[in-house]
């Protein structure tokens, strides 16, 4: 099965504290890297992940608050200090694009390789990035700003050959894909290998879906309907889920609603406010919701299988 990781490099709110990095993640699917938000600790956590800088393919920021995207302008001018030649592709609100290349023109120039800006209307569930192996979708939030999540979907891959199949009707290299893609295979004496016989089923496509600084939206689940993996904010417990509805954010426990209704594998909860040095009320919650909860934490890799 093919690499498909979550590398948590920050999951703290907006105040800093020592316990946690502001939000930043690297997705990492099949060999290519996303950052996905990039608060001003991400450099320094990058280099703790041991993700190499210049794997980083594409940047994902999901709303213009500063703990999701201060580390953005310093990151790029490390990238130019390294000698960077790839194209790095920017996915943002649209909004930013004006101030985005004001910041690029003053502390950016020079650079050796190119930065391509790519508004996101951030209230559109639309396919952002397209390419062989994956799509990634925008997912509309409602947050006091334009926010948006991001869903990562692996495409579906081709059934599996058995290679004894393969050896025991002696089939050329040059069919056997179209073997994968369903055809039997017939012998030379005009013998009907049924497929079913020749394969087994391929793995089945898993996804991975950010949704960073929310209120608790009861229809999001529709959008992530049987997610492999949903990170979902949860800044608050139960007991200061008044400060959620102040400030566009929701609890560990709404959270768990999105995951359980959502039919999810796993729920990742993230995006702690300061105010908990532990955050196992927070998870307490969760669970009592959805079993299969864990709590995000700065240096996790989580695999998703």
């Amino acid at each position: 099965m093919e690499t498909f990781n979550v590398h948590i490099l920050g999951c703290g709110s907006a105040l800093p504290t020592l316990l946690h990095s502001a939000s930043c993640q690297v997705v990492e699917i099949r060999g290519k890297f996303f950052m996905v938000d990039c608060g001003e600790c991400a450099q320094i956590q990058l280099r703790k992940s041991h993700v190499n800088f210049m794997k980083i393919g594409a940047i994902l920021i999901s709303h213009l608050h500063g703990d999701h995207c201060f580390g953005l302008i310093g990151l790029i001018s490390t990238f130019g200090m390294l000698g960077r030649t790839a194209p790095l592709y920017i996915y943002a609100p649209q909004e930013y694009e004006n101030l985005f290349k004001a910041q690029m023109n003053f502390f950016c120039k020079g650079l050796t390789f190119d930065v391509v800006f790519n508004g996101v209307d951030t209230t559109e569930n639309t396919v952002i990035y397209d390419d062989r192996s994956l799509t990634i979708e925008s997912i509309p939030l409602d947050h006091r700003i334009s926010c948006c999540g991001f869903l990562f979907k692996e495409k579906q891959t081709l059934a599996h050959i058995k290679r004894d199949m393969i050896d025991f009707y002696n089939i050329p290299h040059y069919k056997i894909n179209a073997i994968k893609q369903g055809e039997d295979w017939v012998t030379e004496d005009g013998e009907v290998v049924p497929n079913a016989r020749l394969t087994f089923p391929a793995d089945p496509a898993r996804s991975y879906a950010y949704c960073s600084d929310t209120k608790y939206l009861p229809e999001l689940h529709k959008m992530i309907k049987d997610v492999t993996l949903l990170y979902h904010e949860s800044t608050y417990a139960n007991e200061h889920a008044d400060y959620g509805e102040k400030y566009f954010h929701s609890t560990a426990e709404q959270a768990a609603m999105v995951a359980r209704d959502a039919n999810a594998k796993q729920l990742l909860l993230g995006h702690y406010s300061s105010r908990y040095t532990n955050e196992t009320i927070l998870l307490d919650e969760a669970k009592k919701v959805f079993p299969n909860s864990i709590l995000s934490n700065e240096g996790m890799i989580v695999s998703i299988k």
